[in-house]
């Protein structure tokens, strides 16, 4: 129902916060993430030397600590909303550095799975150690990030916080699978995209909006902004995966087709060039299949509908988030979603 839309519609997209004063999301949640990487360390101590070496690879402190950040930010929206506390509580954090160790851990396992070489620009943990010790170090992580969720001791937290493991699994379930009708496979695509990206964020901010504050209708906005958010970052990355060379993605592009993954992109250009479809059902697997495939989706509309599609998205999170009281860090969140749509890798 999105490709429809008419280019017009978005040209303010860029001029959301134009009148607020520009707050900077890295800035202003760096005071909460300092030492995050070494506080995940001290999560992952472990005697056996190699599994210690795998785990610090990716802990390395040189990612963005995107999520982390929109948590702490989100925890600080909610507090403020609530009784105007400025202080993120030590709970709070805790989620933080869950949700980074649930994500890398699942980063671990899908680099498994996608049989992938390049991660972040390095090499991958099952390219160096081998695929069996590569699930090992990423169920690793996941039980310390279970262990480190039940210290803070709630109850409705940890299930908040299980369902990402959950969702997790399903994405990845449903991405091994492709729909025959159109409508049903756009549906599977952005259900996937909820439960392997999406949900990680909505549930996470929701788990801080519990610590920081008792009215439901707030963990609601807060669930609804890191879902649509989470939603718009895939659909940017599924654009990227056409648009953006190897050396700034930091994985090799046309990756998704490769490994016979029909993205938004894809999928919007099947409507244009139906004699995709077969090369969708058949995962791109033929001689050709990927190149032809490359091709149909540049001549089409696909990856301008996909960046329609994700400004939808974080048109949605900006309606949610300014529910919340004026606060810098709400302000902060509203640029994020525009740091999202103007991503590069």
């Amino acid at each position: 129902r999105f490709h429809h839309t008419s280019t017009s519609h978005w040209c303010s997209c860029s001029k959301t916060v134009s009148d607020e004063k520009y707050q900077d999301p890295f800035q202003l949640g760096k005071k909460d993430l300092k030492n995050l990487y070494e506080d995940i360390k001290k999560e992952l101590l472990v005697s056996a030397a190699e599994l210690k070496e795998m785990c610090d690879y990716y802990f390395d402190g040189k990612g963005k600590a995107f999520r982390p950040m929109i948590v702490v930010l989100m925890a600080r929206a909610c507090n403020i909303h609530y009784n105007n506390s400025k202080e993120v509580q030590a709970s709070q954090r805790s989620v933080a550095i869950i949700a980074e160790m649930i994500h890398t851990a699942s980063l671990v396992h899908d680099d498994v799975i996608d049989d992938a070489n390049s991660r972040r620009g390095k090499r991958t943990l099952n390219q160096i150690w081998g695929e069996r010790k590569a699930v090992l170090a990423g169920d690793f992580i996941l039980s310390a990030a279970s262990v480190a969720l039940a210290r803070i001791g709630n109850t409705t937290i940890i299930s908040v916080l299980t369902q990402v493991i959950e969702d997790l699994v399903r994405g990845e379930f449903l991405q091994l699978g492709s729909k025959e009708n159109e409508n049903e496979r756009f549906a599977h695509y952005l259900e996937k995209t909820f439960k392997k990206t999406a949900s990680l964020i909505a549930n996470s901010c929701k788990a801080v909006s519990i610590l920081g504050c008792p009215d439901p209708k707030v963990h609601e906005i807060a669930y609804q902004y890191g879902k649509n958010v989470g939603i718009a970052f895939q659909l940017i990355d599924d654009v990227l995966d056409f648009t953006s060379c190897a050396d700034h993605l930091g994985k090799p592009t046309a990756a998704d087709l490769k490994l016979g993954l029909a993205t938004g992109p894809v999928l919007f250009a099947c409507r244009q060039f139906p004699e995709m479809n077969a090369m969708i059902m058949r995962r791109f697997s033929k001689p050709g299949d990927v190149e032809r495939a490359w091709k149909y989706v540049l001549q089409s509309d696909g990856v301008q509908q996909t960046t329609y599609l994700a400004q939808r998205y974080c048109h949605a999170a900006t309606r949610e988030i300014r529910k919340l009281r004026p606060s810098p860090e709400r302000e902060a969140l509203v640029h994020l979603t525009e740091m999202v749509l103007m991503r590069d890798k």
